[in-house]
């Protein structure tokens, strides 16, 4: 899993990455975002655009052979990228000559953010969260292996609480949105204020009418209190971004995955109509409106109707668990990766770590395996994995393994070449 350096998608690596986990899959992460400090660093070199642009490009090109070295060492049977991974066209290009099957799920709006069109051909998979326009255009530059996969939620994380007295007050309103502040939500929740109502999320600065409502001073909102939020909210506001403000309510395709969330945590939410919504929810198990006058209308009439509001909130729970988590979106991807990549994955030989081993030696990998909660028939492979998951000085025997490993694999490349 090679996770982006930063924004919206990250968590949504985190959440896939426990939901292969959770499936039962070995999973190596690439952990982007320990390198976006350095990478904010270089704007502040006081240098001219041109050279800043080329110390940005070749950074992320280090990235890029930092990703290539993880797969050569880990040996993955596919590499997962989100929207924003660093990624290059070069290192893709390699890893397709490696016989290494990449994918991306690309969790954004295809019309407002384009930078697909120059990475897509090269992926072997790419799944999108919308539908027609998207797949004619990836067919137009030579993509055929496209999956829709809307987005999800992770039950994990996103569930009921019983919150306490001072989180109810802290993160409760009768009315709230959590978000970021895009121009048609600028616009639309000004008919909003007079609702106890409170605003959540970034990019809310520089309007005077929302300001005293906003919480946090526009802070970024961790995913722990976005949960908060949901459950001690009465009326959960989902209205899809957009950028343009003259039309507020835009009925757009793609589904955002706080629809997936708020429902996941049991909690109420009135949520823009979306033209890929019926595929997802009944019409029993999401509140929606259509129109400013319409959310007004089912804010008054639900901020009254606590046992209806409760209804919505379990059969949107009960389908999100049945059909939207991360480990059944994952399972879908799995699934078309072999549907359309036979004798995909490539079976693994399966060498128990302690097997044809010196009884003394046997012993002590036992005792390895025992330290690191793995059961007696881990395969060697799977042991070196857990090893490396190890933080701090490994233990004598550990780092053995490890030096054992590198060794098979050397001994394998030169054999493979005759030597």
């Amino acid at each position: 899993m090679v996770l982006p350096l930063y924004g919206g998608s990250l968590p949504i690596g985190r959440y896939c990455t426990a939901a292969l986990r959770q499936l039962g899959h070995l999973v190596e992460v690439f952990e982007a975002p320990d390198f976006y400090p350095a990478y904010k660093a270089l704007g502040g070199l006081k240098v001219g655009s041109d050279r800043l642009q080329y110390l940005e490009n070749s950074y992320l090109q280090v990235l890029s052979q930092a990703v290539l070295a993880k797969v050569e060492t880990f040996e993955p049977d596919l590499v997962l990228a989100q929207a924003q991974a660093p990624l290059s066209i070069q290192a893709l290009k390699r890893l397709k000559r490696d016989g290494v099957a990449t994918a991306m799920w690309f969790v954004e709006d295809f019309r407002l953010f384009t930078y697909w069109k120059g990475f897509a051909p090269h992926y072997d998979f790419f799944a999108v969260i919308q539908k027609e326009e998207i797949f004619e255009e990836l067919q137009a530059i030579g993509v055929e292996n496209t999956l829709y996969l809307p987005l999800a939620a992770h039950p994990e994380v996103h569930k009921p609480l019983e919150l306490s007295t001072a989180e109810q007050r802290r993160f409760g309103s009768d009315v709230s949105f959590m978000g970021a502040g895009y121009p048609n939500r600028r616009v639309a929740f000004r008919e909003l204020i007079h609702h106890d109502f409170k605003l959540w999320g970034t990019e809310w600065d520089g309007d005077s009418v929302l300001a005293p409502f906003v919480q946090l001073a526009g802070a970024r909102v961790s995913s722990e209190d976005c949960v908060r939020i949901f459950n001690a909210t009465k009326v959960n506001i989902n209205l899809h971004s957009s950028v343009q403000a003259r039309e507020l309510v835009t009925g757009g395709d793609f589904i955002n995955p706080r629809t997936f969330e708020i429902a996941a945590c049991r909690a109420f939410q009135l949520v823009d109509r979306r033209s890929l919504m019926p595929e997802a929810f009944a019409d029993d198990e999401l509140a929606t409106f259509g129109s400013m006058d319409e959310l007004q209308d089912k804010i008054a009439h639900f901020l009254n109707q606590a046992e209806e509001r409760e209804g919505f909130a379990a059969r949107g729970q009960a389908r999100v668990l049945k059909e939207h988590t991360y480990a059944a979106r994952m399972q879908t991807l799995l699934d078309f990766v072999a549907s359309r990549q036979p004798g995909w994955p490539k079976p693994r030989a399966q060498v128990q770590a302690a097997q044809g081993l010196p009884a003394e030696l046997a012993q002590d990998i036992s005792g390895l395996l025992e330290r690191l909660a793995l059961p007696a028939d881990t395969s060697f492979e799977d042991l070196v994995w857990a090893i490396r998951q190890q933080q701090g000085k490994l233990a004598e025997l550990a780092a053995a393994v490890l030096f054992l490993d590198e060794w098979r694999k050397l001994y394998s490349k030169k054999g493979g070449q005759g030597a």
